[in-house]
Formats: structure tokens, sequence, C-alpha cells
């Protein structure tokens, strides 16, 4: 019987917060959108190298709380105006943990008790920095 299938649940303005050349790009209004995609674009490696799934939480949707799902690929959930990033990845590891392996990653000492606690497993942002490296430096390797 195949493994179950490891969760990688990431709060995505903390890891934005985290790398200093996403912060740059996230201090200006105009190009918030840019560090982002950035971020997304480096973890859809690290999920297409790693056979994680990976789930990325944003804190402000403008309306409620929305989610995207790429075709066998990332979940994007932007938590709405009365809830943050840090509650949804608690509420999703207190419902499932105990079912599949999850993995966090914040910088949040709250947040890494609580999701410890829980059963989850923690990586800090500079920790993901170096998976998302090794998987592209793994996906150049196998394009080449």
């Amino acid at each position: 019987m195949p493994a179950p299938l490891t969760y990688l649940l990431i709060d995505g303005h903390n890891v934005i917060h985290s790398w200093p050349e996403l912060q740059r790009e996230h201090r200006v209004a105009s190009r918030r959108h840019l560090a982002r995609i950035e971020l997304l674009k480096r973890v859809r490696h690290l999920q297409d190298m790693s056979g994680m799934q990976v789930v990325v939480v944003f804190d402000g949707a403008r309306h409620g709380t929305n989610e995207e799902r790429e075709p066998d690929g990332l979940q994007i959930i932007y938590a709405d105006p009365g809830t943050t990033a840090d509650t949804i990845i608690e509420r999703l590891v207190a419902k499932y943990a105990a079912e599949r392996p999850m993995r966090v990653v914040s910088a949040d000492g709250m947040v890494r008790e609580t999701i410890l606690s829980l059963g989850a497993e923690w990586i800090s942002p500079e920790s993901l920095r170096s998976l998302c490296e090794s998987a592209e430096i793994k996906m150049r390797t196998r394009l080449a």
C-alpha cells in the first residue's frame, strides 16, 4: 500500500515577510501581487518534484474565504477578513493530522506550538527556501 500523501501547509504572507527578496516586492503596494506570484511559482516546483500536496494560505480575502485549486496542483486559500491564515492552518491540522502526514511552514511561534501539539510537523520559512531550491535544482537536472 502506498504511503499517504503528505500535505504541506504554508502561511503565505508569513513566508513572504521571511524571504528578503519577496519582502522587498511586498513593501510596494503595486508590486505585492508579484511577491505572491513568485512564492506560488517556487512552491509549485516543490510540489511537482516532491509529490507533496501544497496548500498556501493567505490572509486578507475581501469577501469571505475563497479557495483556488489548480488541476493536480496547488491549493490556494484566501482567509476572509475575520479569520487569519494561522486560524485556517490550525483548523486544517486539527481536522486532518490524525489521518495524514502534515507539515506546516510558519515563523509564528504560537502556530508552531499549536500544530506540534496536534500532531503535525513544523518547518521554518528558511527550511522551505532550502526545499524549494533543491526542487528547482532537481527540476533543472531532469530537464537537462
